[in-house]
């Protein structure tokens, strides 16, 4: 069996890539860290699971990385089982990446959404595949459909929470697609990570203290796994670790569909 996670080098991406090495799965992490892959693959061949440990660096900001990333998994695994959308980085001040998306969008939404649907047919070839994308279960947003790259008013923390919103409606399109495969959106909570980013000084004070006051990501992990190991279809939320309604307007399908949309266009602007 094997497993793609995005944002494994660190937090709940790196926890549970080493829960699924010590599964037994293939395990390959994509991250901007060379430093934090090395350590992985170090800490794998310590445990004698370095033949099944990869890390691939990568730039998940950048259209073209992503489509890098997909290149190369689709060419080393013939199936994936589990696909882990972890990778964010938060800027308290709005910037675009060099394809002109704002970074936000850029790498919490836009490249999960490639990846998704990049990937999709290798997923398809597993016996019960899961992707699992770190959204907003239903509980960020709104959307601000005339301004996805919050070009105004930048909200600064506010910016992951409008990403989150947007991998909620990339969760439920997927599964209109793709209704054979599971695709879970969760929203962890507070979780005692490195918080990678950049913050103006009140954000990252309030960072400081969710250092020590968050939840343990070996308790993140515990809440999600159970959503991930048994077969399932379809579209699932998770809110640190309970089950939440999909039917609300958070999830609503005609702006999920509408997303796509605009999304595709884009992308096509971009090529």
């Amino acid at each position: 069996m094997t497993a793609v996670i995005t944002g494994g080098t660190d937090g709940i991406g790196r926890a549970l890539a080493d829960v699924y090495l010590d599964r037994g799965h293939e395990v390959l992490i994509v991250g901007t860290s060379t430093v934090k892959g090395e350590a992985f693959l170090r800490d794998a061949a310590r445990a004698g699971a370095g033949d099944r440990a990869r890390f691939l660096p990568a730039d998940l900001s950048l259209v073209a990385e992503n489509r890098r990333v997909i290149d190369r998994v689709v060419e080393r695994y013939p199936a994936i089982d589990v696909l882990v959308l972890g990778a964010r980085y938060h800027r308290s001040t709005r910037s675009e990446t060099a394809d002109g998306f704002e970074s936000n969008f850029a790498l919490f939404y836009l490249s999960r959404y490639l990846l998704s649907h990049g990937l999709a047919d290798v997923l398809r070839r597993a016996g019960h595949p899961t992707v699992l994308n770190f959204g907003g279960a239903g509980q960020t947003g709104p959307v601000r459909w005339d301004d996805l790259q919050l070009r105004r008013d930048y909200p600064g923390t506010g910016a992951l929470g409008h990403g989150g919103a947007l991998c909620d409606l990339l969760g439920v399109h997927f599964t209109e697609v793709y209704g054979e495969l599971h695709y879970v959106l969760n929203h962890p909570g507070a979780v005692a990570t490195s918080f990678a980013g950049e913050y103006d000084p009140a954000t990252a004070a309030a960072v400081d203290r969710l250092r020590t006051t968050g939840k343990p990501v070996s308790q993140a992990v515990a809440q999600i796994l159970p959503f991930l190991d048994g077969p399932a279809t379809g579209l699932t939320a998770v809110l640190e670790g309970r089950r939440v309604p999909t039917d609300t307007t958070a999830f609503d399908r005609r702006d999920a569909a509408r997303l796509d949309e605009l999304t595709k266009d884009l992308l096509a602007g971009l090529s």
